[in-house]
Protein backbone atom coordinates (compact mmCIF):
# COMPACT_ATOMS: atom_id res chain seq x y z
CA UNK A 1 0.00 0.00 0.00
CA UNK A 2 1.46 3.36 -0.99
CA UNK A 3 0.91 5.19 2.25
CA UNK A 4 2.84 1.94 4.21
CA UNK A 5 5.99 2.50 1.73
CA UNK A 6 5.93 6.67 2.71
CA UNK A 7 6.01 5.35 6.30
CA UNK A 8 8.24 2.92 6.17
CA UNK A 9 10.93 5.43 4.09
CA UNK A 10 9.93 8.34 6.77
CA UNK A 11 9.34 10.83 4.10
CA UNK A 12 7.46 12.60 6.04
CA UNK A 13 5.90 15.58 3.57
CA UNK A 14 4.81 13.06 0.98
CA UNK A 15 2.55 11.52 3.76
CA UNK A 16 1.28 14.32 5.04
CA UNK A 17 0.22 15.32 1.43
CA UNK A 18 -1.11 11.58 1.02
CA UNK A 19 -3.26 11.71 4.12
CA UNK A 20 -4.63 14.75 3.05
CA UNK A 21 -5.82 13.12 -0.43
CA UNK A 22 -6.84 10.24 1.38
CA UNK A 23 -9.04 11.95 3.85
CA UNK A 24 -10.81 13.77 1.38
CA UNK A 25 -11.39 11.05 -0.87
CA UNK A 26 -11.28 7.78 1.32
CA UNK A 27 -10.40 4.69 -1.09
CA UNK A 28 -13.21 2.70 -2.29
CA UNK A 29 -12.76 -1.17 -1.58
CA UNK A 30 -10.95 -3.05 -3.95
CA UNK A 31 -13.09 -5.53 -6.59
CA UNK A 32 -12.71 -9.42 -5.33
CA UNK A 33 -13.47 -11.12 -8.59
CA UNK A 34 -10.99 -9.72 -10.87
CA UNK A 35 -13.25 -7.22 -12.58
CA UNK A 36 -15.70 -10.21 -13.95
CA UNK A 37 -18.26 -8.37 -16.32
CA UNK A 38 -21.01 -10.19 -14.12
CA UNK A 39 -19.89 -8.31 -10.95
CA UNK A 40 -21.76 -4.82 -10.04
CA UNK A 41 -18.61 -4.28 -7.72
CA UNK A 42 -17.56 -4.14 -4.26
CA UNK A 43 -20.44 -3.35 -1.46
CA UNK A 44 -19.58 -1.54 1.38
CA UNK A 45 -20.13 1.67 3.70
CA UNK A 46 -18.75 4.91 3.00
CA UNK A 47 -15.61 5.31 5.06
CA UNK A 48 -14.90 8.62 5.02
CA UNK A 49 -18.84 9.92 5.68
CA UNK A 50 -20.37 8.05 8.54
CA UNK A 51 -22.26 9.04 11.87
CA UNK A 52 -20.25 10.51 14.85
CA UNK A 53 -21.34 7.52 16.96
CA UNK A 54 -20.59 4.70 14.24
CA UNK A 55 -18.02 2.48 14.17
CA UNK A 56 -16.90 0.29 10.82
CA UNK A 57 -15.39 -3.08 10.55
CA UNK A 58 -15.71 -6.60 8.61
CA UNK A 59 -14.09 -4.67 5.93
CA UNK A 60 -16.54 -1.62 6.46
CA UNK A 61 -19.00 -3.89 5.66
CA UNK A 62 -20.33 -3.80 9.39
CA UNK A 63 -21.56 -0.56 11.03
CA UNK A 64 -22.00 -0.45 14.53
CA UNK A 65 -23.35 2.58 16.82
CA UNK A 66 -22.85 3.37 20.05
CA UNK A 67 -24.53 1.65 22.88
CA UNK A 68 -25.51 5.28 24.74
CA UNK A 69 -27.43 6.70 22.33
CA UNK A 70 -30.27 6.37 19.39
CA UNK A 71 -29.22 8.58 17.31
CA UNK A 72 -25.89 9.50 15.23
CA UNK A 73 -25.85 6.45 12.99
CA UNK A 74 -26.52 7.35 9.26
CA UNK A 75 -23.91 5.66 6.79
CA UNK A 76 -24.19 5.38 2.88
CA UNK A 77 -23.29 2.78 0.29
CA UNK A 78 -19.12 2.88 -0.77
CA UNK A 79 -20.51 3.45 -4.00
CA UNK A 80 -23.82 4.31 -6.29
CA UNK A 81 -25.83 1.56 -6.48
CA UNK A 82 -27.94 0.68 -9.61
CA UNK A 83 -31.35 0.56 -10.44
CA UNK A 84 -33.11 -2.60 -9.12
CA UNK A 85 -30.12 -3.82 -7.28
CA UNK A 86 -31.20 -5.27 -4.42
CA UNK A 87 -29.35 -4.75 -1.15
CA UNK A 88 -29.19 -7.29 0.98
CA UNK A 89 -28.95 -6.28 4.73
CA UNK A 90 -29.24 -8.23 8.10
CA UNK A 91 -29.67 -6.43 11.40
CA UNK A 92 -26.65 -7.30 13.81
CA UNK A 93 -27.76 -5.50 17.15
CA UNK A 94 -31.27 -5.11 18.56
CA UNK A 95 -32.00 -2.75 21.75
CA UNK A 96 -35.75 -2.80 22.43
CA UNK A 97 -35.64 -0.23 25.22
CA UNK A 98 -35.37 2.67 22.31
CA UNK A 99 -38.40 3.38 20.78
CA UNK A 100 -38.46 3.21 16.44
CA UNK A 101 -35.90 1.55 14.05
CA UNK A 102 -34.09 1.29 10.81
CA UNK A 103 -35.12 3.89 8.22
CA UNK A 104 -33.79 2.84 4.62
CA UNK A 105 -33.48 4.95 1.77
CA UNK A 106 -31.22 6.73 -1.40
CA UNK A 107 -29.49 10.11 -2.26
CA UNK A 108 -27.95 11.57 -4.77
CA UNK A 109 -25.92 13.71 -2.85
CA UNK A 110 -22.54 12.17 -2.84
CA UNK A 111 -21.28 11.23 0.51
CA UNK A 112 -18.28 13.73 1.07
CA UNK A 113 -15.65 14.07 4.74
CA UNK A 114 -16.72 17.38 4.11
CA UNK A 115 -19.97 17.52 5.32
CA UNK A 116 -20.74 14.49 7.49
CA UNK A 117 -24.29 13.27 7.91
CA UNK A 118 -26.88 14.03 10.17
CA UNK A 119 -27.83 12.64 13.40
CA UNK A 120 -30.91 11.05 12.02
CA UNK A 121 -31.95 10.12 8.79
CA UNK A 122 -36.04 11.61 9.45
CA UNK A 123 -36.10 14.37 9.39
CA UNK A 124 -32.81 15.97 9.21
CA UNK A 125 -31.89 14.21 5.71
CA UNK A 126 -35.54 13.75 4.31
CA UNK A 127 -36.35 17.23 4.54
CA UNK A 128 -33.10 18.06 2.33
CA UNK A 129 -33.39 17.82 -1.71
CA UNK A 130 -31.96 15.10 -3.29
CA UNK A 131 -32.84 12.44 -0.47
CA UNK A 132 -35.23 10.17 -0.23
CA UNK A 133 -35.76 8.11 3.33
CA UNK A 134 -38.55 6.31 5.16
CA UNK A 135 -38.83 4.56 7.77
CA UNK A 136 -39.12 0.67 8.20
CA UNK A 137 -41.82 -0.21 10.79
CA UNK A 138 -40.19 -2.22 14.04
CA UNK A 139 -41.55 -6.04 13.06
CA UNK A 140 -39.28 -5.48 10.03
CA UNK A 141 -36.21 -4.85 11.64
CA UNK A 142 -36.02 -7.47 14.58
CA UNK A 143 -33.14 -9.39 15.38
CA UNK A 144 -31.43 -11.44 12.65
CA UNK A 145 -34.10 -10.55 10.10
CA UNK A 146 -32.53 -9.84 6.49
CA UNK A 147 -33.99 -7.06 4.64
CA UNK A 148 -33.61 -6.54 0.55
CA UNK A 149 -34.06 -2.77 -0.67
CA UNK A 150 -33.60 -1.12 -3.99
CA UNK A 151 -34.75 1.42 -6.10
CA UNK A 152 -37.25 0.69 -9.31
CA UNK A 153 -36.94 2.04 -12.83
CA UNK A 154 -40.46 3.87 -11.90
CA UNK A 155 -38.49 5.81 -8.88
CA UNK A 156 -39.88 3.21 -5.89
CA UNK A 157 -38.36 2.69 -2.73
CA UNK A 158 -38.64 -1.24 -2.36
CA UNK A 159 -38.20 -3.59 0.73
CA UNK A 160 -38.69 -7.13 0.63
CA UNK A 161 -38.96 -8.25 4.57
CA UNK A 162 -40.33 -10.92 6.61
CA UNK A 163 -42.04 -13.81 5.11
CA UNK A 164 -40.42 -12.46 1.36
CA UNK A 165 -43.18 -10.03 0.89
CA UNK A 166 -42.20 -6.90 -1.11
CA UNK A 167 -43.40 -3.49 0.26
CA UNK A 168 -43.19 0.18 -1.56
CA UNK A 169 -41.55 2.05 0.98
CA UNK A 170 -41.06 5.14 -0.68
CA UNK A 171 -41.87 7.17 -3.80
CA UNK A 172 -40.69 10.08 -6.51
CA UNK A 173 -37.16 9.16 -6.08
CA UNK A 174 -34.93 10.38 -9.02
CA UNK A 175 -33.30 7.24 -10.74
CA UNK A 176 -32.06 9.84 -13.56
CA UNK A 177 -29.10 10.42 -11.36
CA UNK A 178 -26.48 8.27 -9.53
CA UNK A 179 -27.99 6.99 -5.85
CA UNK A 180 -25.92 5.54 -2.73
CA UNK A 181 -28.04 3.93 -0.17
CA UNK A 182 -28.95 5.07 3.03
CA UNK A 183 -29.05 3.29 6.02
CA UNK A 184 -29.92 5.20 9.18
CA UNK A 185 -29.21 2.95 12.30
CA UNK A 186 -31.64 4.31 14.61
CA UNK A 187 -33.64 3.23 17.82
CA UNK A 188 -33.54 -0.77 18.19
CA UNK A 189 -31.08 -0.86 15.22
CA UNK A 190 -28.07 -0.58 16.63
CA UNK A 191 -26.05 -2.37 14.15
CA UNK A 192 -26.16 -4.00 10.65
CA UNK A 193 -23.94 -6.11 8.21
CA UNK A 194 -24.01 -5.97 4.29
CA UNK A 195 -24.70 -9.25 2.84
CA UNK A 196 -23.80 -7.97 -0.75
CA UNK A 197 -26.04 -6.77 -3.73
CA UNK A 198 -27.28 -8.61 -6.74
CA UNK A 199 -29.47 -7.50 -10.11
CA UNK A 200 -31.31 -9.45 -12.09
CA UNK A 201 -31.42 -8.97 -16.16
CA UNK A 202 -32.69 -10.85 -19.18
CA UNK A 203 -29.80 -13.07 -19.63
CA UNK A 204 -27.80 -13.48 -16.30
CA UNK A 205 -27.44 -12.00 -12.78
CA UNK A 206 -24.96 -9.61 -11.79
CA UNK A 207 -23.81 -9.60 -8.31
CA UNK A 208 -21.66 -7.54 -6.03
CA UNK A 209 -18.11 -9.17 -5.37
CA UNK A 210 -18.28 -11.95 -3.06
CA UNK A 211 -17.54 -11.61 0.72
CA UNK A 212 -16.29 -14.09 3.26
CA UNK A 213 -19.36 -16.25 4.91
CA UNK A 214 -21.11 -13.92 7.85
CA UNK A 215 -20.60 -14.77 11.05
CA UNK A 216 -23.68 -15.93 13.84
CA UNK A 217 -25.67 -12.89 14.77
CA UNK A 218 -24.72 -12.88 18.80
CA UNK A 219 -28.20 -12.10 20.82
CA UNK A 220 -25.70 -11.93 23.52
CA UNK A 221 -25.17 -8.09 21.89
CA UNK A 222 -28.15 -7.26 21.87
CA UNK A 223 -30.90 -6.31 24.68
CA UNK A 224 -33.58 -7.88 24.34
CA UNK A 225 -35.76 -6.63 27.28
CA UNK A 226 -39.67 -6.27 25.95
CA UNK A 227 -39.12 -10.22 24.68
CA UNK A 228 -37.88 -11.15 27.82
CA UNK A 229 -41.14 -9.22 29.78
CA UNK A 230 -38.66 -7.06 31.90
CA UNK A 231 -38.46 -2.72 32.07
CA UNK A 232 -35.06 -1.48 30.56
CA UNK A 233 -33.94 2.52 30.74
CA UNK A 234 -37.48 3.61 30.23
CA UNK A 235 -35.30 7.28 29.87
CA UNK A 236 -34.25 5.92 26.63
CA UNK A 237 -37.50 5.40 25.52
CA UNK A 238 -38.22 8.70 26.52
CA UNK A 239 -35.03 10.02 25.28
CA UNK A 240 -35.97 8.87 21.70
CA UNK A 241 -39.32 10.29 21.80
CA UNK A 242 -37.99 13.60 22.28
CA UNK A 243 -37.84 14.33 18.70
CA UNK A 244 -39.26 17.44 16.46
CA UNK A 245 -42.56 17.75 15.01
CA UNK A 246 -41.28 16.83 11.58
CA UNK A 247 -40.48 13.01 12.57
CA UNK A 248 -44.12 12.81 13.58
CA UNK A 249 -45.03 13.70 10.17
CA UNK A 250 -46.94 10.17 9.03
CA UNK A 251 -50.07 10.06 10.03
CA UNK A 252 -50.69 6.72 7.89
CA UNK A 253 -48.91 3.65 7.28
CA UNK A 254 -46.20 4.10 4.33
CA UNK A 255 -47.04 3.94 0.67
CA UNK A 256 -48.56 0.20 -0.05
CA UNK A 257 -47.17 -0.94 3.04
CA UNK A 258 -48.93 -4.47 4.64
CA UNK A 259 -50.30 -3.92 8.23
CA UNK A 260 -48.22 -5.42 10.64
CA UNK A 261 -49.47 -8.87 11.99
CA UNK A 262 -47.55 -9.07 15.11
CA UNK A 263 -47.37 -6.31 18.17
CA UNK A 264 -43.98 -4.06 17.34
CA UNK A 265 -43.29 -3.50 21.31
CA UNK A 266 -43.82 -7.04 22.56
CA UNK A 267 -43.30 -8.94 19.14
CA UNK A 268 -44.72 -11.77 20.11
CA UNK A 269 -49.04 -11.05 20.63
CA UNK A 270 -51.16 -10.43 17.59
CA UNK A 271 -51.72 -6.74 16.93
CA UNK A 272 -55.31 -6.34 17.09
CA UNK A 273 -55.64 -2.75 18.26
CA UNK A 274 -55.87 -0.01 16.06
CA UNK A 275 -54.44 3.39 16.61
CA UNK A 276 -55.69 6.96 15.35
CA UNK A 277 -52.58 7.36 12.83
CA UNK A 278 -54.19 3.93 11.08
CA UNK A 279 -51.35 1.78 12.37
CA UNK A 280 -52.77 -1.82 13.75
CA UNK A 281 -49.29 -2.34 15.50
CA UNK A 282 -50.27 -2.91 19.19
CA UNK A 283 -51.45 -6.24 21.13
CA UNK A 284 -53.94 -4.71 23.77
CA UNK A 285 -51.92 -4.91 26.61
CA UNK A 286 -48.92 -2.84 24.93
CA UNK A 287 -51.38 -0.52 23.30
CA UNK A 288 -52.74 0.20 27.40
CA UNK A 289 -48.86 0.84 28.17
CA UNK A 290 -47.81 2.88 25.32
CA UNK A 291 -51.16 5.19 25.62
CA UNK A 292 -50.91 6.20 29.23
CA UNK A 293 -46.82 6.42 29.03
CA UNK A 294 -45.86 7.77 25.76
CA UNK A 295 -49.14 9.08 24.13
CA UNK A 296 -48.01 8.20 20.76
CA UNK A 297 -47.71 5.64 18.09
CA UNK A 298 -44.76 3.40 18.28
CA UNK A 299 -43.92 3.19 14.54
CA UNK A 300 -45.22 6.34 13.17
CA UNK A 301 -44.90 8.89 16.60
CA UNK A 302 -48.37 10.03 15.60
CA UNK A 303 -50.39 11.35 18.88
CA UNK A 304 -53.08 8.58 20.34
CA UNK A 305 -55.98 10.50 20.09
CA UNK A 306 -58.28 7.43 20.53
CA UNK A 307 -58.29 3.64 19.34
CA UNK A 308 -60.61 3.05 16.42
CA UNK A 309 -61.25 -0.83 17.35
CA UNK A 310 -59.60 -4.10 18.00
CA UNK A 311 -59.69 -7.00 15.26
CA UNK A 312 -59.79 -10.48 15.87
CA UNK A 313 -57.59 -11.69 13.00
Amino acid sequence: MYIDSLIQSQDVHSLQKAMISWKKDPPSPKHGCDGRRDCLGPLAFHTGSVGSRVSLSLGARRAERARSTFQNGVVFSSRPVKVEERIRLRVEICDQHWVGALRLGFTAVPPSPAAPPAAMAIPDLARMPGYWVELVPVVHAALGTELQFWVDSKGRGVIKGCGGLRYVLLEGVDVSQKLWAVIDMYGQTRAVLLLGSEKKGKFQIKRSCPTPPPPPVSHGDSCLCISKGRSCHSRHIAASLLLPATEKRQTAPPTGLHLEKDCSVCLSARARVTLSCGHRCLCVSCAARVAEEFGSCPLCRGPIIGIRGMSDG
